[in-house]
């Protein structure tokens, strides 16, 4: 596969999953009573707690593999059910019913903002098991390309996670632009196309088993 096809592909796959527009109606329902410095507080920490995440994974990935003596075969059809999850939950499921889970638990109002950025911010919406399990796929594919496909997939990480902070930023204008039931519509788009995205790596990860 070529570099620029390579990280093309990385770039759907990876801002696919991720999903920066599905995490936006949630950042303003949990941040709704702050200030604006506190919503840029907790957008900051959470793209950067999820870019950290995704980039020790993607260096890891290999030692991970190796320690624990599973084939990229296994892993990729792990994945690629794990991936496929995702996608059931993205199509099945509404923005507006993920607010409500997130809003109705009951906590210390200072205590909640320093944890969201945390949970369920970065975990499990912008760094979620399907991000972290494609992040090592990719990595592993990479280095069989070449050292500048590897360079390449960290910058199309830190593409993504930037994009993800200027979404939370400009969250209310999004909101307004989309509505719920915009960003329901596109979150079911991407889940569509992450259940193909899914289905190929399990087929990727049966060939390469065998």
């Amino acid at each position: 596969m070529h570099l620029f096809d390579f990280l093309t592909q990385s770039f759907i796959t990876l801002l696919v999953i991720i999903n920066p527009f599905a995490v936006v109606p949630i950042f303003l329902a949990l941040t709704q009573k702050d200030s604006s410095d506190i919503k840029k507080k907790v957008a900051l920490k959470s793209c950067f707690i999820s870019l950290l995440l995704l980039c020790s994974f993607s260096f890891l990935g290999d030692y991970i593999l190796d320690v624990t003596k599973i084939s990229v075969g296994a892993f990729r059809i792990t994945g690629g059910f794990l991936l496929l999850l995702s996608a059931i939950e993205m199509v099945r499921s509404n923005v507006d019913d993920i607010i409500k889970k997130c809003t109705n638990e009951e906590s210390n109002v200072d205590q909640r903002i320093s944890e969201i950025s945390v949970f369920p911010l970065s975990i499990p919406f912008l760094a979620g098991p399907g991000a972290l399990t494609s992040v090592v796929i990719l990595m592993r594919e990479a280095g069989e390309i070449s050292f500048q496909a590897e360079v390449g997939l960290i910058g199309v990480l830190v593409a993504i996670i930037i994009f993800a902070y200027c979404c939370l930023r400009m969250s209310q204008m999004l909101i307004n632009i989309l509505g719920l039931m915009g960003t329901n519509i596109l979150t079911k788009v991407f889940g569509i196309i992450l259940s193909a995205l899914s289905v190929q790596s399990i087929i990727n990860g049966i060939k390469s088993f065998f």
